[in-house]
């Protein structure tokens, strides 16, 4: 009994300082914010804290677009993979049931050729047809058995292979669900992180251009503390729809963070990259948004672009950084616009615009 005691009093802890949290910085006090400080009192995860801890530190609060942003990388992650863990681990059984069987009709069929080869000694030594019978009865009804098991072995084998087929599915939208953002369908970060990898492998080995873009909605937390969160998600599915509509086959649109998104762009020299930027620019500046409860028309929102090319020393960190110097170096030259990295006057920011 002491033993529950001190759960519920451990819990009770942790449930308050989530709370605690909640109140100090004056957030919704829903259950998806609740999960995130939950875990944060915990200190089970200490990258989660860390990052918390970061951003508090640089903001001294924390938006929606950061909860989001936390709760995706850390927990609905987490989530994802225990699925994968457990569809990975139902395969492996079923594989090895599927073996079992293979083993069994295996020790039949050695077996059978036993009884086989008996028969046909017993055949030789036979002195009558009344004992010819008896054997030649045995081997009919050894032969059945037989039979009827590799009737159930391939009825067995028929059902596994379809469970593994679905099996294989679910895991591969799991998997596929664990690299996507669940708000925009677009790639996650985690999912751009792998992508710019291969790209600068790709780049390196075979001397090609690569280019970056990092786009940022301009006043975005303006926007979202003005109309609110559930309008804010509605800016962000925009945006990476238009994103999505104008990039090409072989490249790769993200949600890089927050109401931050970033294009890796194979193959794609920096003129072409700007042009394909711009393309997005100009397509969500088209957009009406318009607001779903009342039909209110809440104006047009803009696009900062930053563009950066593949250099023959980058590193992904470096070729990020110019992009989101020449983001920034847009926001400072009055939002809506691209800027690359070849052109004047580019240099890192210190200070980040909204």
């Amino acid at each position: 009994m002491r033993a529950g005691s001190d759960e519920h009093d451990r819990t009770m802890v942790f449930a308050e300082i989530a709370l605690g949290q909640i109140k100090a910085l004056r957030q919704p006090a829903d259950p998806l914010n609740y999960e995130i400080w939950y875990h944060y009192a915990t200190g089970y995860n200490p990258l989660l804290n860390k990052t918390i801890n970061e951003a508090l530190e640089r903001k001294g609060n924390l938006d929606a677009a950061d909860l989001d942003a936390i709760r995706d990388q850390y927990i609905a992650s987490s989530r994802l993979n225990q699925q994968i863990d457990t569809l990975g681990a139902k395969v492996a059984d079923e594989i090895d049931h599927i073996m079992g069987m293979v083993g069994t009709a295996m020790g039949s069929a050695s077996s059978y050729g036993a009884t086989l080869a008996n028969a046909t000694r017993q055949i030789g030594r036979a002195k009558d047809g009344e004992g010819l019978r008896a054997i030649i009865e045995g081997l009919i009804r050894t032969t059945k058995e037989i039979e009827r098991t590799n009737q159930l072995l391939e009825e067995r084998l028929k059902a596994s292979r379809q469970e593994i087929k679905e099996l294989q599915e679910r895991l591969d939208a799991v998997r596929q669900e664990s690299l996507t953002d669940p708000l925009t369908s677009l790639a996650n970060r985690k999912y751009f992180d792998q992508a710019l990898a291969k790209a600068l492998a790709e780049a390196e080995e075979r001397n090609v251009p690569l280019s970056l873009a990092l786009i940022d909605i301009d006043h975005f937390k303006t926007f979202n503390d003005t109309f609110g969160h559930l309008t804010g998600d509605q800016v962000l599915r925009l945006v990476g729809q238009c994103i999505k509509q104008n990039v090409k086959g072989q490249d790769t649109p993200a949600r890089y963070g927050g109401e931050e998104f970033a294009v890796i762009l194979p193959r794609t020299a920096v003129p072409q990259a700007v042009t394909v930027a711009d393309h997005v620019r100009r397509a969500v500046m088209g957009k009406e948004l318009i607001k779903r409860s009342t039909g209110e028309s809440l104006g047009r929102i803009t696009v900062s672009v930053g563009v950066a090319g593949w250099r023959r020393d980058d590193t992904a960190g470096s070729l990020i950084e110019r992009a989101d110097a020449c983001l920034y170096a847009a926001k400072r030259g009055g939002r809506n616009r691209v800027v690359c990295d070849t052109d004047p006057g580019v240099a890192p920011a210190r200070t980040k615009v909204a």
